[in-house]
């Protein structure tokens, strides 16, 4: 009988370890996707004093990268259907995870437009989507994961934005925009590893290559957003 009592206790300590497991996973996930809500500050004193309200329908900046409404903005070696860094693409937008934050690109002072369709393979068809994508040019990232935890740890990034896009980013250059870059967060000025700025709710990211730097826009998102 003691062969059966101690299967019986490995079976029992096996069955409360995987709750304990399932438990741990759910909380890590709760608390991942609540750290992407909430923790964005306020635009910081850098930020320019007058709100540019966001809208779908509206470029921000000159449209130079051509993207037309059909087509996808993998304009070098971006995501074409394949995993990138561990992040995939979907037949439908996910909504595990759900925020939105703004990137903008100045370039000597003039602002470039973020092209539509960055992470979607088949725009019109809709082949899939990656979890991090944007939709027209207004700038506007949208995170739409199906986890709250990336596939490689930590945040969701910026730095993972530019490799679905197939774009290179730097200190030194920004896509295809080569000279010294500035960068503001939320309206302060950033020096660190560009590609390590999280993609968070509400998130204000501006890029400025080359001179002269110019006091970065200060966006509301539509309410309800």
């Amino acid at each position: 009988m003691v062969p059966i009592y101690i299967g019986l206790a490995v079976i029992i300590v096996l069955i409360f370890a995987g709750f304990g497991i399932m438990s741990w996973i759910q909380n890590s996930q709760r608390d991942a996707q609540q750290s992407f809500v909430t923790s964005t500050p306020t635009p910081g004193p850098a930020a320019s004093r007058k709100p540019v309200v966001l809208e779908p329908t509206k470029t921000l900046g000159k449209d130079t990268f051509k993207i037309a409404l059909n087509e996808s903005a993998d304009l070098r070696s971006g995501g074409r259907g394949t995993a990138v860094d561990g992040i995939p693409c979907q037949s439908m937008e996910q909504a595990v995870l759900h925020v939105h934050a703004q990137l903008s690109l100045f370039v000597n002072g003039v602002q470039i437009a973020i092209p539509r369709n960055v992470g979607i393979v088949g725009a019109i068809t809709g082949v899939c989507l990656y979890w991090i994508h944007t939709h027209d040019n207004s700038g506007v990232i949208h995170l739409e994961a199906g986890s709250a935890i990336p596939p490689n740890g930590g945040n969701y990034t910026l730095g993972n934005f530019f490799d679905i896009w197939g774009e290179p980013l730097s200190h030194a250059q920004v896509g295809p925009f080569k000279g010294p870059v500035t960068a503001f967060v939320n309206g302060s000025q950033y020096n660190g590893d560009l590609a390590t700025i999280p993609l968070r709710a509400h998130q204000q990211i501006v890029l400025e290559v080359g001179k002269p730097v110019v006091p970065p826009p200060n966006y509301t998102f539509p309410p309800g957003d």
